[in-house]
């Protein structure tokens, strides 16, 4: 076998599928080379570009380095600009170099569309790389944060106002994540949410075209409870610096046009001479081979193959990967031999995402909405991960969309979040809990009751048959091994022989004489002792219902890690029970936030407190308006005479 040059040019979802594909069939064919030139040193995560450019997800995260996706495979990795392509002497140029190959593949993907729409070019911004992304990231920040500290309205508010023009998924996704971004965007700016304004601007007159009309309108009733303004039929004709031109001859004041209006082919294959379909998308066969040349493959967004008359290819993310699939699969079969296998388009559905916690989707006829809808999305995306073998990046999205986010941007909102609260100490705080109450329990109904209730599930039903004689409730028999408590009849001795048997073996084998000299204030008689230890029993459950139930869990804690202490002092504290003090402490880091009440109560509480003592902050202040005209004028009277 002749030695076979393989070239691909884009390291798109196409790409990438297609190298892989290859390099797994000729592993250990050294007559066959591989080569993936890109301009970009990373393969982008194109789907969540909406949410770098709302800050949901850093930068890095939709970045994924192609060493780490080809190292250990026969893939020669080329960063650099394609500049030409010679179909003759089948030789790609790039800036600095050239590459001859037997086999090319073209997926170089699409780029924005702006249909000639007047001012799009310098005024919209595009979503369609990573660049784009971050540019738009760094837009809205710097506009927000200068619209703060202008006191023109009118200025203000259309520096306030985002537009997306565009409800295809790109559009949907992203003003979804403006929805969840604008409450932070306001609060790090000192402005009311209410002021930041989101349209979505759509020529057609229904939104959301690629779905079910059910799933899309609920989808749009979503959008429109959470405030986001619809406009349908609603073409856009011409883009200024701020504002946008409806074809109706409304003018939205907007500083913000984000531009998902259509898709076109990559333009750098303007010159490379081959024939084109609809939307500039080069023309290929079943295979998924050129129409124009042979040994030449299109691939993803860039091939035009209407699978039906009149329906090409979706330029979605599963379409991209099948086609790769089937370009290298009939190369594979030109250079192995066998049959080249036709593309047969196999799509599982479609799902939009409208901001972390929400979506709708429809899977091979089933029709999410919610919650599910975005847990699915995950999952798919997950399984991208699996298709191309990488583990480490499966692991960095699992970190980045749910242990990452920030201001409950995540389908667990703040549950799973490192910075919101400390998921892994839910079990600590069960624990401790559950300690709390077994103390309690013990002795509300007296150990033997409890003991015997305990014992087996069938038992339960003892609690029900009112208190044992030894419950602490009842009587007034002192259950505190403390000297000084005790009378010297033999029936207090021997109650006091009882009460200390219900005590391991203490750390302490006795109170430290400061300690005792308190003790013995706070509980001079035996009368006092038995108030005390009876609401003692409340307090141990009240602790240990607190910290199962996640609410006040720091006072809760902190109290749980002041009695420890104290019962240690008083040498009451067992070696089998110490493990519960340095527990308690460590749950004083807000573990009630994860899955417990004070996910809601404490951010409540901080949020009433706060502006009913400081008052709520705002980037500009007009105490003045607030003041009479009378005292007004003299203010005025007054700066004038200074």
């Amino acid at each position: 076998m002749t030695n076979k040059n393989i070239v691909i040019i884009g390291a798109g979802y196409a790409g990438v599928h297609a190298a892989k594909k290859l390099a797994k069939k000729y592993k250990k064919d050294s007559s066959v080379s591989i080569t993936l030139i890109d301009r970009h040193s990373y393969h982008t995560m194109m789907t969540e570009l909406h949410e770098v450019a709302a800050h949901r997800v850093e930068p890095d995260a939709i970045q994924f380095d192609l060493r780490r996706l080809f190292n250990r495979t026969k893939v020669n990795l080329v960063t650099d600009n394609v500049k030409h392509v010679d179909h003759t002497k089948k030789c790609v140029t790039t800036e600095h170099g050239s590459f001859p190959y037997d086999y090319l593949i073209l997926g170089m993907g699409g780029e924005p569309n702006d249909f000639g729409t007047p001012g799009v070019g310098e005024h919209a911004f595009t979503l369609w790389s990573w660049e784009d992304a971050v540019k738009l990231r760094e837009h809205i920040e710097k506009t927000v944060q200068l619209a703060a500290n202008v006191h023109d309205e009118a200025t203000r508010r259309a520096m306030l106002t985002f537009t997306v023009c565009g409800s295809g998924f790109t559009g949907i996704e992203m003003v979804g994540e403006l929805m969840e971004w604008k409450n932070r965007l306001a609060k790090d700016n000192k402005l009311d949410s209410e002021e930041i304004s989101l349209y979505v601007v759509e020529a057609a007159p229904t939104i959301l075209n690629m779905l079910d009309r059910k799933d899309a309108d609920k989808a749009e009733a979503y959008m429109v409870r959470k405030g986001i303004k619809i406009l349908k039929n609603a073409p856009i004709v011409e883009v200024k610096s701020d504002s946008v031109l409806l074809k109706s001859g409304e003018e939205i004041p907007t500083h913000t046009l984000i531009w998902t209006a259509g898709v076109k082919a990559n333009s750098d294959t303007k010159d490379y001479g081959m024939s084109a379909g609809r939307s500039g998308r080069l023309n290929v066969n079943e295979y998924m081979e050129s129409a124009d040349f042979e040994d030449v493959y299109v691939i993803g967004d860039l091939a035009y193959y209407e699978e039906e008359p009149g329906k090409p290819t979706p330029q979605i993310v599963e379409a991209a990967e099948q086609t790769g699939m089937t370009a290298a699969k009939s190369i594979i079969a030109d250079i192995s031999g066998g049959e080249k296998e036709a593309y047969n388009g196999k799509y599982h559905g479609v799902m939009v995402s409208i901001g972390a916690r929400y979506g709708v989707a429809n899977l091979s006829g089933i029709h999410l909405s919610g919650w599910f809808a975005n847990f699915m999305k995950h999952m798919v995306n997950l399984y991208y991960f699996f298709g191309i073998r990488s583990g480490y990046y499966m692991f960095q999205y699992v970190m980045h969309e749910f242990f990452h986010t920030k201001d409950k941007r995540n389908i667990f909102r703040n549950f799973s979040t490192r910075y919101g609260n400390v998921l892994w100490s839910l079990p600590l705080r069960i624990f401790v809990g559950g300690f709390w109450l077994v103390e309690a329990g013990t002795k509300i109904w007296g150990k033997s009751t409890w003991d015997e209730a305990t014992s087996s599930f069938s038992n339960v039903k003892l609690l029900f048959k009112g208190l044992g004689e030894d419950s602490w409730l009842v009587g007034s028999t002192v259950r505190m091994p403390f000297e000084w408590l005790q009378e010297t009849t033999s029936g207090a001795s021997e109650a006091a022989t009882e009460g200390a048997s219900e005590w391991a073996t203490p750390i302490l084998s006795k109170m430290p004489g400061i300690f005792q000299w308190f003790m013995e204030i706070v509980l001079p008689t035996p009368e006092m002792a038995v108030f005390m230890q009876k609401f003692m029993v409340f307090v141990e459950l009240g602790i240990g219902l607190a910290i199962l139930g996640g609410l006040f869990t720091w006072l809760a804690s902190a109290a749980s890690a002041g009695f420890l202490a104290m019962f240690t002092l008083s040498a009451m504290l067992g070696w089998d029970k110490v493990w519960a003090l340095p527990a308690s402490i460590a749950l004083m880091n807000g573990s009630g936030r994860s899955i417990g009440l004070d996910y809601w109560v404490v951010p409540y509480l901080q949020q009433k407190a706060g502006d009913f003592w400081y008052g709520k902050e705002r980037a500009i202040y007009r105490d003045n308006e607030k003041l009479s005209p009378t005292i007004r004028s003299q203010k005025s009277q007054t700066k004038d005479f200074d």
